[in-house]
């Protein structure tokens, strides 16, 4: 099970890969490499604004414990002058309090001031090799261009691509199909020429067609012609007397 399930996962994997390598465009990838570099680059410039911001407040803390040691030393002089030693005192323990607070905040600018100088290092690095990815997409990009352009149009040229294959499908059907309306008209023609439309007509209009009719003609006049001969027999045998002598005849057998 273990095993099917690894093959199905290699294969929707490789299909997956087909797809985005079909539908991938060299051009918007690397347009959108460029865009993510250039991301890059403004977060670099924003964490270069914010250590400057960072070093500038240490230094503004640091000019506020400078002035506080001056303030201190100076009231410790004038405490001492006026026999007050333990204002003095006082005054000086702030002053060694804030002079260490100073070095520690020394501490931390030098820290910033180096951040401040590797980032600005890598912004100038990231900036130059932008300009030069900016430059070489250019390049790729219209070398892309124009070899898109040739592809296209050599499969017009040589009827390979699918356009032109849909093309030429669409052209043989249309081939097709007026071979297919030349052949029935040809023969719809011979039918024509051979009469067999207009024994259809005539069928059509009296119910029979033309042996039919000669046949029912031939079987019309057999039965004339046996009525006749049949006749000619019959006075020929003298089995039905002249009209002269029936009309004789009759007149002898009226009473005088």
């Amino acid at each position: 099970m273990a095993g099917m399930s690894g093959r199905m996962s290699t294969v929707i994997k490789a299909k997956i890969s087909k797809l985005l390598d079909r539908a991938e465009d060299p051009s918007e990838t690397i347009e959108y490499s460029y865009q993510k570099q250039m991301e890059l680059l403004q977060n670099v410039k924003k964490g270069i604004a914010d250590v400057v911001t960072s070093k500038k407040r240490l230094q503004m803390q640091q000019q506020k414990l400078e002035q506080q040691v001056v303030k201190l030393d100076t009231q410790a002089r004038q405490a001492l002058a006026q026999s007050r030693e333990d204002l003095a005192r006082t005054a000086l323990e702030r002053k060694q309090f804030a002079q260490g607070e100073l070095q520690s905040l020394d501490q931390q600018v030098a820290e910033l001031e180096t951040q401040q100088a590797q980032l600005i290092d890598k912004e100038q690095k990231l900036r130059s090799k932008l300009e030069q990815f900016r430059t070489k997409k250019e390049v790729i990009k219209a070398q892309y261009s124009a070899a898109e352009a040739q592809v296209k149009i050599s499969e017009a040229a040589t009827g390979v691509g699918e356009e032109m294959a849909d093309v030429g499908l669409a052209m043989q059907r249309a081939m097709d199909k007026t071979e297919n309306m030349r052949a029935r008209a040809g023969a719809m023609e011979e039918l024509e020429a051979a009469g067999a439309f207009d024994d259809n007509l005539q069928l059509g209009s009296g119910g029979q067609d033309d042996i039919d009719r000669q046949l029912h003609e031939l079987t019309s006049q057999s039965g004339v012609d046996d009525d006749l001969a049949r006749m000619k027999a019959e006075l020929g045998s003298g089995s039905a007397p002249p009209q002269g002598e029936l009309g004789q005849s009759s007149s002898e057998e009226r009473p005088a």
